[in-house]
């Protein structure tokens, strides 16, 4: 039998290694987790839609500002460098303050990156994508602080994975919204549509905030000692480590193939843009479907951390028949391929935080705060490794062969793990 949770925020023993989630014993209604998720949800897919809105009209961006359009494209490499820093500092926060005032923060810098960068210089982008970045970190770990106690067992990797629907969300909707928005109105009144949405979620939380917010520790130190747990995580549990390892590679790789995809298929398939624009569009559609179901799967069927490997696996397949495209493919196993890449690499998020948070027990929140440093180093290393190496060689097949190698080695050490 599980244990009965002790104060709402804190259930579990340290070290303990069962689903930190609600057990049948449990007084919290069923559906307690539904409009947690909702609030968690949307801030995800508002902190994230901002921060693909600048890429999103780059080339208007830098046109304006008469800046080369890759310059501009570094606005979410600064968002998630700055949020490696807030994500192993943001559980001191939380634990201190609440998952909600954490969120509600969030949505404070969301709204005050959107009008800093708004303002239309080059040097207040940059100001606003560190600001952004100094909260961003944290909507992961908040988010798991908020729901894990709330979610029953049965239902805990989908609905982690449900929240992570956020991302691919956000990138739908920057893609969908941004660019008629530019075009109407020019790209800084396009920034500063978005903050009356993310200003109404804010306050909309300080109605549940008291309610919803207990177990905080008024006297929690927020920055003496607040890396101890994660280095001890890492140190002491193999399991995590492990975990930690793949988030970096995984994340690493997704980014890869978002960041080439069009690039690639119209250097080497030949694609026009506009169809190397939709493949990856649907790129994203397979991860937005993916993310729910796979949660539903780990729920069900398979191990998280085995389905973990088995991902690992389809981006290792999807990163070598990558490589060997050539204007001699059919465009529809050019899509599959690419549709799979997007299934795995971009569908793999949810299960690994909820992996971290079950691994992390009492200490959820410092361990989901990892795994966020983690996934955010991965964009910053591979991305630039794999564009310097194509760079280099002029050609796509030694990037996405070492991205098939790196990720079927970070497969192959989770599946082993998986198998202790």
């Amino acid at each position: 039998m599980h244990r009965q949770p002790e104060p709402a925020f804190l259930p579990f023993a340290s070290g303990a290694r069962e689903a930190p989630c609600l057990s049948a014993t449990d007084k919290t209604d069923d559906a307690s987790h539904l409009a947690p998720l909702m609030a968690t949800l949307a801030m995800q897919t508002l902190a994230t839609t901002a921060a693909f809105s600048v890429p999103a009209v780059a080339p208007a961006i830098a046109r304006d500002l008469h800046l080369p359009g890759a310059l501009v494209g570094f606005f979410p490499a600064l968002v998630y460098g700055v949020g490696i820093i807030s994500s192993l500092y943001s559980p001191s926060f939380i634990l201190r303050f609440g998952a909600v005032r954490v969120i509600q923060a969030v949505m404070a810098a969301v709204c005050v990156m959107l009008a800093v960068a708004s303002l239309g210089t080059a040097g207040s982008i940059a100001a606003g994508a560190a600001l952004l970045g100094l909260a961003y970190g944290s909507t992961a770990p908040a988010s798991a602080h908020l729901l894990v106690p709330r979610t029953p067992q049965r239902i805990y990797n989908l609905v982690m994975s449900i929240r992570q629907a956020g991302l691919p969300l956000a990138g739908i909707l920057a893609g969908l919204i941004m660019p008629p928005l530019t075009l109407a109105y020019g790209w800084r009144v396009a920034l500063a549509a978005q903050i009356p949405t993310s200003l109404a979620l804010l306050v909309a939380l300080e109605f549940v905030r008291r309610r919803w917010d207990v177990g905080t520790r008024p006297g929690y130190p927020l920055f003496v000692g607040a890396l101890a747990q994660p280095a001890r995580l890492w140190r002491q549990d193999a399991a995590i480590r492990r975990l930690t390892i793949m988030s970096f590679v995984f994340t690493g790789a997704q980014l890869c193939f978002i960041s080439f995809m069009t690039v690639h298929l119209t250097q080497s398939a030949r694609f026009d843009l506009v169809t190397a624009g939709l493949t990856l569009a649907a790129y994203q559609g397979a991860a937005l479907v993916s993310r729910p179901l796979l949660g539903h799967v780990a729920d069900r069927y398979v191990a998280p951390m085995r389905l973990l490997a088995a991902l690992g696996f389809l981006m290792c397949a999807s990163a070598v028949l990558s490589a060997l495209f050539t204007p001699s493919w059919s465009g529809v196993a050019i899509l599959v391929v690419c549709m799979v890449a997007g299934f795995s690499a971009s569908g793999f998020t949810g299960l690994a935080y909820a992996e971290f948070a079950r691994l992390g027990g009492a200490a959820r929140t410092e361990a989901t705060g990892l795994g966020s440093a983690a996934m955010f180093a991965g964009v910053l290393v591979l991305p630039p490794l794999f564009g310097l190496t194509a760079t280099a060689t002029g050609a796509f097949v030694l990037p996405y062969a070492a991205l098939a190698l790196a990720t079927g080695a970070a497969s192959v050490m989770v599946w082993r793990g998986a198998r202790r």
